[in-house]
């Protein structure tokens, strides 16, 4: 375990060139699962829990790790399935997503595996918006889950999607009127949470599964006027995503004479770990960590109002 705990702090360095590193895990049954390693700070075996009146069903109780009290999901049961009953034998996988820090119980940590955003799938057609995959992959000829841990998160916490009346009371889109706010997110969540934060602008919103699709739909919009700014007045794009993650899209964009004036926020839920110099080498002209809704349609606003020139 130590040998897994070690990669996790160490293996950061493949963001950027459409790889990454997915750490493998079960739950209950024979099926495997991935988190990536980015968004790990730490796996161990599941300490001794703090039972706090009133919680969440699926949160098993509470853990003081480092100084810190972290609440910990049971995601066998978050995911619909039975709960994980042996605590003693089971990990604690503890993750940073949307600003805050969560421990995930599951039922044992195998190994990390290397792999390429490109052999990400998206989830098989008729899975449902019930499913909790956000996307899956083959390793060893065996399919290997991706949860929508956006969506479990959403459905313990809500979040907040609305911006502060004060926010919206200042916001001023005028000069982009007719331009649309394209979206490209894999979470259906996320995605939904963007789309109602961004509503209050008053803009078209046009949206895409992943960074291939997106990259895909750009080039068409672009292929009808010479440029796509004509049409698009900024793209939000998360990061981790199937087929091809945020930053490459955002390379493509701006390697591309069509697409380059288009000013792209990266919006994602890698936040503490997050690499500012990845930021600048792929040419993003914005970072924002998920999921603060004023933040965002500040962001986005600026963003509109402000022109870029060809390169």
């Amino acid at each position: 375990m130590s040998s897994i705990m070690d990669s996790v702090n160490q293996r950061t360095q493949l963001v950027g060139q459409n790889r990454l590193e997915l750490l493998l895990f079960r739950l209950n049954g024979r099926q495997r699962f991935g988190i990536n390693v980015f968004k790990v700070r730490e796996v161990l075996q599941c300490p001794p829990l703090t039972q706090i009146p009133k919680l969440n069903s699926l949160v098993r109780g509470v853990a003081h790790i480092r100084g810190q009290t972290i609440s910990i999901i049971d995601l066998s049961m978050a995911t619909g399935g039975r709960k994980i009953e042996n605590l003693e034998s089971g990990f604690i996988i503890i993750a940073e997503y949307n600003r805050s820090v969560q421990g995930f119980l599951v039922g044992s940590v195998e190994r990390i595996i290397n792999t390429n955003w490109d052999a990400i799938m998206p989830p098989p057609q008729g899975t449902g918006k019930a499913s909790y995959l956000t996307a899956v992959t083959e390793v060893e000829n065996e399919l290997i889950e991706i949860l929508d841990v956006e969506k479990i998160l959403n459905e313990i916490s809500p979040l907040n999607t609305d911006i502060s009346q004060d926010l919206a009371d200042t916001l001023d889109v005028s000069s982009s009127e007719g331009k649309i706010i394209f979206i490209a997110d894999d979470s259906s969540v996320a995605r939904n949470q963007v789309k109602k934060a961004l509503t209050a602008l008053g803009l078209e919103i046009e949206v895409a599964k992943n960074g291939l699709e997106a990259l895909k739909m750009l080039k068409k919009l672009a292929s009808e006027t010479g440029d796509v700014t004509d049409k698009v007045g900024v793209l939000v794009s998360d990061i981790e995503m199937p087929e091809m993650d945020g930053y490459t899209l955002t390379a493509e964009i701006k390697n591309d004479p069509e697409l380059a004036r288009l000013h792209v926020v990266l919006h994602t839920s890698l936040s503490g770990v997050f690499n500012q110099a990845m930021v600048k080498k792929v040419g993003a002209d914005d970072f924002i960590a998920k999921f603060h809704p004023d933040e965002l349609a500040s962001a986005v606003e600026k963003w509109l109002g402000t022109e870029l020139k060809a390169k």
